[in-house]
């Protein structure tokens, strides 16, 4: 079946919902050889996966994945994740990780959902693992502290059983040069289905085309970003170039609109200042944040992010409120305060 939906792709044809699910189907049978997996990833990534293919791809995903028992208590909150897919291959630091701590210090319930590094030097459950924090949770342990501690890292792998089944597809994919759906699937599968996300994008194009894929899957408050780094886009927001952002916010439409920094208080920085390392080097540079010991330009890359997640989870009315939040939770060991009682 999927070598007739990889003939199909190749004349531009785009897949039904009904074709998706069947060729999901077939993805996640160990039975299917690899190579028929991948040649079909890497056709449907030469036509350019649609709004509409990508959101069916998440919703048949996520229905095969391990839901956490969330209480009724939880699940009325906002519930936030805040991720880049990656792919930037920039190596900052792990900004979102940082601005995860500084969310749930401010008393948002953070959905952390993440793996091990791929295209980085370490990943945020590398980092988070580095910090003393658990990440292999299974899903009643990530209930439970999503319940008492407002934060939980779902670790993909354990969420997502059967992507072990399309594991040596995407090797081959990338062996080939070819990049797949997958390479931005990761933050619209987390199985905590929160309410509200931020997800950074390396590429400007992307964010229009998550945003309506976030807003299809039920999200009530998202905002998709890419900031310009020179002639490359990062996959968080930049504070040292414009940014691109599509937003939307419970049932209206979502809007593009560019981001400047010099509209917060950012001091001069380059590329090399945001530059990270190996998991016990970021984490290093995360506790250093958090104990508010390093005010440079690390600071206000969290800073700006924070800001936008704040924003997006509906605890400030605007970003400029967001920035101002988010140094107070620095500035009074909120945010150091939280990673010790999520180390403990």
């Amino acid at each position: 079946m999927l070598n007739l939906f990889k003939n199909q792709l190749a004349s531009a044809v785009h897949l039904s919902d009904e074709q998706v699910a069947a060729a999901v189907a077939q993805l996640v049978d160990e039975s299917v050889p690899a190579e028929i997996k991948a040649d079909f990833l890497c056709e449907l990534a030469r036509k350019i996966e649609t709004p509409g293919e990508i959101a069916a791809f998440a919703r048949e995903l996520r229905a095969k994945s391990i839901a956490p028992p969330l209480d009724s208590e939880t699940r009325a909150r906002v519930i936030l994740d805040v991720c880049g897919t990656g792919g930037d291959r920039l190596n900052t630091f792990n900004i979102s990780t940082t601005v995860a701590f500084i969310c749930a210090a401010a008393g948002i319930t953070v959905a952390k959902h993440g793996n091990r590094a791929v295209t980085s030097q370490a990943g945020s459950a590398d980092v988070l693992e580095a910090l003393g924090v658990p990440v292999e949770l299974s899903p009643e342990q990530a209930a439970q502290s999503l319940r008492e501690h407002h934060f939980a890292f779902f670790f993909a792998p354990k969420f997502h059983p059967t992507f072990r089944h399309i594991a040596a597809a995407r090797k081959l994919c990338a062996a080939r040069g070819q990049r797949t759906i997958f390479n931005f699937l990761g933050p619209l599968l987390n199985p905590a289905r929160p309410s509200a996300q931020l997800i950074g994008v390396p590429r400007p194009e992307l964010c229009p085309i998550l945003a309506s894929v976030l807003q299809s899957l039920g999200i009530r408050r998202g905002m998709v970003v890419s900031g310009k780094v020179g002639d490359s886009w990062l996959d968080e927001l930049s504070t040292l170039d414009e940014n691109t952002v599509a937003e939307f916010y419970q049932d209206r439409g979502f809007s593009t609109s560019m981001i400047s920094p010099g509209h917060f208080p950012i001091q001069p920085a380059a590329l090399a200042d945001l530059a990270g390392g190996n998991r016990e080097a970021n984490a290093e540079i995360v506790r250093r944040l958090l104990r508010n010991e390093d005010r440079g330009p690390k600071r206000d890359a969290v800073l700006l992010n924070a800001a936008a997640a704040l924003f997006v989870a509906d605890k400030t009315k605007t970003m400029s409120d967001g920035w101002e939040l988010a140094e107070e939770i620095l500035n009074s060991g909120q945010a150091k305060a939280k990673l010790e009682e999520l180390a403990a």
